[in-house]
This record gives C-alpha cells, structure tokens and sequence, in this order.
C-alpha cells in the first residue's frame, strides 16, 4: 500500500465514541457494527482525507505515550482493513 496516498473515511458509515476514547462504528447499510480501541478510534477519527498513512503514523508516534516499535505495520494494516471492508478509501498521492 502507498503510504502517501491520502486516506478518507466513507461518510456513510456512523461513528459514535464512547467516554473512554473506545468507538463503535456502524454499517447502516448491513447493520455491522465494528469496535474501536482508543488506538484504533485515534487513528480513524484522522482520516479526513488530507492525510497520508505516513502522516497518521507519524502522528500517533508523537502524541501516543508508549506507542509500539512496530507502529507503523500496526497504522498500515489497520488502514488497510479498513479499505477492504469500504470503510476508508484512499486518494491520490500527495506531492
């Protein structure tokens, strides 16, 4: 996967987070619902469509205390889940 490409969340999909930074996100569609850990809510409430994969991990790098040393595979695999099951797509790479 292009880690410059730019990454945006399907609009279609319902995001509700909890008060402990954990998430539920919703299909309306297939009545799929899907749990966020608070990593996992982190990442997806950044992909707003102006950042790359490589922005994300570098984000979560540098606000997330503990962050593990394979970070980046974890931000990657996790995008691209998300893109299998049309939850995120991705856009054009970023110049």
């Amino acid at each position: 996967m292009d880690k410059l490409k730019r990454v945006q969340v399907n609009s279609d999909f319902v995001f509700r987070e909890e008060y402990d930074d954990w998430a539920i996100l919703l299909n309306p569609d297939t009545s799929e619902a899907y749990g966020m850990n608070p990593i996992s809510t982190f990442i997806y409430k950044h992909l707003d469509g102006e950042r790359s994969i490589s922005d994300i991990h570098n984000l979560l790098i540098s606000e997330c205390k503990n962050a593990p040393t394979d970070a980046e595979t974890l931000v990657t695999s996790f995008i691209e889940d998300l893109v299998a099951k049309g939850i995120a797509e991705l856009r054009e790479t970023i110049l």
